[in-house]
């Protein structure tokens, strides 16, 4: 879950893995008045609201999260005050358009103590982010025989770029199952390494188990056999402290929508040694050419030469804003809160008769996010999602 008065549901039947509801924690009553909680549900407008005399306590950020009043300020404040296009006019509207652009940028990558702000490119989410990665290395670096490993935990959006890019070719891939636990299986993944391995594509969070990797020790052994790794970050970045250069991994992404941002932006982050290596996903135009001639084109640095056209300007100064938000309350402090109300929530949920949760064991805190998936026993997960949403 996220800040703001509590974490959350995220279900959907239509998506839902296995036919289950997934649940992070909700805010205790007991919860004392100085709980980060407390202090940060006052920012969230939405949550003022009351349904059937209920106050709203919001459980789907797992699917997107409630944006705090200083983010939709921003927005405001670039739409009313300064609306412009960014790297292109002279006069004052665009320069500081262009300014606060660019300043989103570098908060992403202090954020996540990316070595360089050309290492962040901005994308539309970090499905558009993983299919960048896809096509303009996959498609340019794999060949037949190749091989790709994913595990069976994986979100569909970091799964499916690839089976395209194994079908034109001709890589192949394979998947890591899950353990009697019921996280991905490291050691199968360590077997599965080889010199035919080029890239590995892994979740730090997973969205419905909750189950955290030791993306570290993923990484390291990638690297053995000289394998690139792509790590899905959406449930990692948004509730606790992630350094990409701690963690190794080429590329990291990310979506604005899930850690108190705007919809419609997210990052890749790339080391820029690579993305420097790496032909442009759109051919289009903006900043991302240098020149133009009737017969060909030249491509811009890193990070211009991944976004094409006029970018989300808006919601990229307003992601820079969420995470001035987040980082003013801290990572670890956001980490160790939710670790406290993941702690209620499984021992709450395993109170209920008949009730099984996914995932790693509750006791398994360093190993598990406040996120968990369960069900019980003879009763439909709609059924169980709608009578919540009734109360």
């Amino acid at each position: 879950g996220t800040i703001g008065g509590g974490a959350v549901l995220t279900f959907s039947p239509r998506r839902g893995r296995c036919g289950t509801a997934a649940m992070a924690a909700p805010s205790r009553e007991a919860e004392p008045a100085s709980s980060l909680g407390d202090l940060t549900r006052v920012d969230f407008p939405i949550l003022d609201q009351e349904f059937d005399g209920n106050k709203l306590v919001y459980f789907d950020n797992g699917a997107t999260s409630q944006k705090p009043s200083h983010v939709m300020k921003a927005l405001d404040d670039y739409y009313r005050f300064y609306n412009s296009n960014v790297h292109r006019g002279i006069h004052a509207l665009s320069a500081k358009a262009t300014d606060a652009y660019e300043s989103a940028r570098r908060k992403v990558a202090n954020f996540i103590n990316a070595a360089d702000s050309r290492e962040i490119i901005f994308t539309r989410n970090a499905t558009e982010a993983i299919n960048l990665v896809a096509y303009s290395w996959g498609l340019s670096n794999l060949k037949q025989g190749d091989e790709i490993i994913l595990t069976v935990a994986e979100h569909h959006s970091a799964i499916v770029p690839w089976q395209f890019v194994s079908q034109k070719t001709g890589a192949v891939l394979k998947y890591v199952g899950l353990t009697k636990e019921e996280v991905p299986d490291i050691e199968q993944l360590k077997g599965l390494l080889s010199s035919k391995t080029k890239i590995v594509v892994v979740h730090h969070v997973s969205n419905v188990l909750g189950s955290m990797l030791p993306i570290e020790e993923v990484v390291s052994c990638a690297n053995k056999v000289g394998a690139k790794v792509l790590v899905d970050a959406c449930q990692s970045v948004p509730h606790m402290p992630v350094d990409v250069q701690k963690l190794g991994a080429d590329f990291l992404v990310a979506s604005s929508h899930k850690m108190c941002g705007p919809t419609g932006v997210g990052f890749l982050h790339g080391k820029f040694e690579i993305l420097s290596s790496m032909e442009p996903f759109l051919g289009s135009g903006g900043e991302m050419i240098a020149d133009v001639f009737e017969d060909k084109s030249t491509y811009a640095e890193p990070p211009s030469r991944f976004e094409a056209g006029t970018p989300a300007i808006g919601e990229a100064i307003g992601l820079g804003v969420a995470i001035d938000y987040l980082s003013h309350f801290g990572m670890q402090r956001i980490h160790e809160y939710e670790k406290v109300l993941g702690s209620y929530l499984y021992e709450s949920l395993l109170s209920v008769p008949n009730v099984r949760i996914y995932g790693p064991a509750p006791s398994a805190s360093d190993h598990r996010a406040p996120l968990c998936s369960f069900n019980v026993e003879n009763v439909h997960p709609t059924d169980i999602a709608e009578i919540l949403d009734l109360q």
